[in-house]
């Protein structure tokens, strides 16, 4: 197969990826009004086991899953599941763009907490990266202009806890497969959500009303990450992250015309600016990777 049509065949899966984080922050929003963040989790965790459990058994790769690396799985999900909870929550505090924005900044803080977590080196470009990342996040959150709101919080801690299952799960794929990366996500998702859903002994059952939202958060949440991990695998990140950053303005237009959410410019330039010291990283890197 020629480049081109790798090249096409990743964005084709982007564009399936981008849908599916789009579906997951709209429908997030409208569950929201009957169920709290803990709630969702459960409920968008326990369709996607149930989902990944059929597909494998039927595919043969339930053998995949074993036992060997619980502890970094019970970390990275932990992180995940801190994360994803982050960002249910700031959907439906701050505009949609602004929580997209924020949550571009991953890869940022991945750079910063490689050194410590991996052992990766800091150079001088990752660091101009980081720099021009963090400006970014200073220009979406403008917390010198105006007080910091709790969505603004929670959408950068969001991130971080992104990141921080990115470094965990770059671990896992040393040894473990997709299938048993993915089973125990779901797994070890539904106990956390039970747990704190659970606490105060008041789970809240799904209505007829957002049965179907909760349904669409577990499939575009199961979807999203299996078409970006194939889009990855089809064509380099220098192709698929510029792609993935089409996930802004698509927001930022549904956030206007479904929930009259203004358009900020410096929402659009601080993801700029996130964006350059991301695409700089990525850029980098792939050079090194030829010229060894």
């Amino acid at each position: 197969m020629t480049d081109k049509a790798l090249v096409l065949r990743a964005a084709l899966w982007m564009s399936g990826a981008i849908a599916s984080f789009t579906a997951m922050a709209v429908a997030g929003r409208a569950v929201s009004f009957e169920l709290d963040t803990f709630e969702i989790m459960t409920y968008r965790s326990l369709i996607g086991l149930v989902i990944l459990v059929v597909v494998t058994s039927l595919t043969g790769h339930i053998r995949e899953v074993n036992k060997r690396s619980l502890g970094t799985h019970f970390a990275r999900n932990l992180a995940h599941f801190t994360g994803q909870n982050l960002w249910f929550f700031a959907i439906t505090a701050i505009p949609l763009s602004q929580v997209f924005a924020l949550e571009f900044t991953s890869p940022i803080w991945v750079l910063v907490l490689s050194p410590f977590l991996l052992g990766e080196k800091m150079t001088k470009i990752r660091a101009l990266s980081a720099l021009l990342g963090f400006v970014g996040i200073l220009i979406v959150a403008r917390p010198f202009a105006e007080p910091l709101s709790a969505g603004i919080v929670t959408a950068a801690l969001a991130a971080i806890g992104f990141a921080l299952t990115i470094i965990l799960t770059k671990r896992l794929t040393r040894t473990e497969t997709l299938t048993c990366i993915l089973f125990y996500l779901t797994l070890m998702q539904v106990v956390f959500g039970l747990l704190c859903a659970g606490y105060d002994g008041d789970i809240a059952l799904p209505s007829a009303a957002t049965a179907p939202w909760l349904l669409l958060i577990g499939c575009a949440g199961l979807l999203a990450h299996t078409c970006l991990t194939t889009a990855l695998s089809l064509a380099p990140a220098t192709v698929v992250v510029p792609i993935d950053f089409t996930r802004l303005p698509l927001i930022a237009v549904i956030g206007v015309l479904f929930y009259e959410e203004p358009i900020k410019t410096s929402i659009f330039l601080g993801a700029v600016l996130i964006f350059a010291g991301n695409y700089l990283n990525i850029w980098t890197e792939t050079r090194k990777k030829r010229v060894a």
